[in-house]
């Protein structure tokens, strides 16, 4: 089977689902699955992903699977017992192949759904490129990586202090795949290389787990928030609130980064390490933040700027190059670092739909990246953030 543990994850699902624990335990939603190429079809592995699904939902953490947990510090004890008796449930998947089209929507508590965004999304991949490589080419893999790992040594004469991290779980070629990438960089490049969103590699390497919060925590408070206009700076203090400063990067693309400046004010700014780039043109975002922050009185010399939307390190490298001496940066790389093998990645997501009973949304900076199936309150939305002044 291809999810072989609970910790085949990335760090910011449990970050978030501690803190609805805590803090949302009540709350109902819903998730939908989109392929944004749609000339692929994914029909033909449906029972699979099915079968795969099932197996995912027997696991339970190990006992020493929530002792490592307990050696990062942000994880408290209480999350740590709810953990222990944790288990997905298939109940909540739903799986159709209606007029020859695949989908996938998740609907249920939200303590008991978040947790099925990245396994699942990994499970369609592998399956994908099982059907159509069944003896894919991993030595044009390996020599790719290794171009990439001469980028980075090279930069090094640069003194660009280049770090990434492995985003790479949801999109991944294989599991297999994706452990043999990070033992090699980890022996290639383990200065540069300052962690994974992978639980169970982080755990089996001994290197840092990195992850914060995604956007279904922007998205959820539309609807459970006080206020809608109101909705990211509620976010933002019940994360404060949860990680007393800990994880300490915010997303800034859930309505559009002008609409998360007028929101992220001295509090916020000061509060919080930095900001994480997740979709639009990075050097104009980065510029805006640098920016933002100097008008706040504060030296953008101390804050880190993370970017995450789609890199290649040619991009990655370019981006450091241009802001350095100006602002902190780092690097999470996904599908560029983890699907290199062969051919063109194909990009799939499972984003939240619903909270409550109503429709949430993401705006974001990318038009392709925008998602919510209710085009009434994605209008409503808009008027509301974008009508700020």
């Amino acid at each position: 089977m291809i999810i072989k543990s609970l910790l085949d994850t990335d760090l910011y699902k449990l970050t978030m689902m501690q803190g609805v624990l805590h803090q949302f335990p009540w709350a109902e939603v819903s998730y939908g699955f989109e392929c944004r190429n749609k000339e692929i079809d994914l029909c033909p592995v449906a029972d699979q992903v099915k079968d795969e699904i099932n197996h995912l939902c027997s696991l339970r953490f190990l006992p020493e699977e929530l002792d490592y947990l307990r050696t990062l510090r942000f994880m408290k004890e209480d999350f740590i017992q709810f953990l222990r008796l944790f288990r997905l449930n298939s109940e909540f998947v739903t799986i159709r192949t209606d007029n020859d089209t695949f989908s996938l929507t998740i609907k249920g508590p939200w303590l008991h759904t978040i947790m099925f965004e990245v396994p699942v999304l990994a499970i369609i991949n592998e399956l994908y490129y099982r059907l159509i490589l069944p003896n894919p080419d991993f030595g044009t893999g390996e020599k790719k990586l290794y171009e990439k790992i001469d980028l980075v040594k090279k930069s090094e004469n640069e003194n660009l202090d280049f770090r990434f991290t492995d985003f790479g779980t949801r999109r991944r070629f294989s599991g297999k795949w994706h452990k043999k990438i990070i033992k090699i960089l980890k022996k290639e490049v383990p200065g540069n290389l300052v962690g994974t969103s992978n639980l169970m590699l982080a755990k089996e390497f001994g290197i840092v787990p990195i992850g914060t919060m995604a956007h279904e925590w922007l998205m959820a408070v539309q609807s459970i928030g006080p206020k809608l206009a109101d909705s990211q700076k509620f976010a933002l203090e019940y994360w404060a609130q949860e990680y007393r400063g800990d994880l300490g990067i915010a997303l800034s693309d859930v309505v559009g980064f002008d609409a998360f400046i007028h929101d992220f004010d001295m509090y916020f700014a000061k509060l919080f390490d930095g900001c994480r780039h997740d979709s639009g043109d990075p050097f104009w975002w980065a510029d805006k933040l640098i920016e933002h922050y100097k008008s706040l009185g504060i030296d953008p010399a101390t804050k880190t700027a993370i970017f995450s939307d789609g890199l290649t390190f040619e991009k990655a490298l370019a981006i450091a190059r241009y802001f350095k001496g100006r602002i902190n940066t780092g690097f999470g790389v996904g599908t560029n670092l983890t699907n290199d093998v062969e051919g063109t990645p194909i990009q799939i997501v499972i984003k939240m739909t619903h909270c409550q009973g109503q429709p949430v949304a993401k705006i974001s900076d990318s038009p392709g990246k925008q998602m919510c199936k209710d085009a009434r309150y994605l209008k409503y939305l808009k008027h509301v953030f974008r009508g700020v002044k």
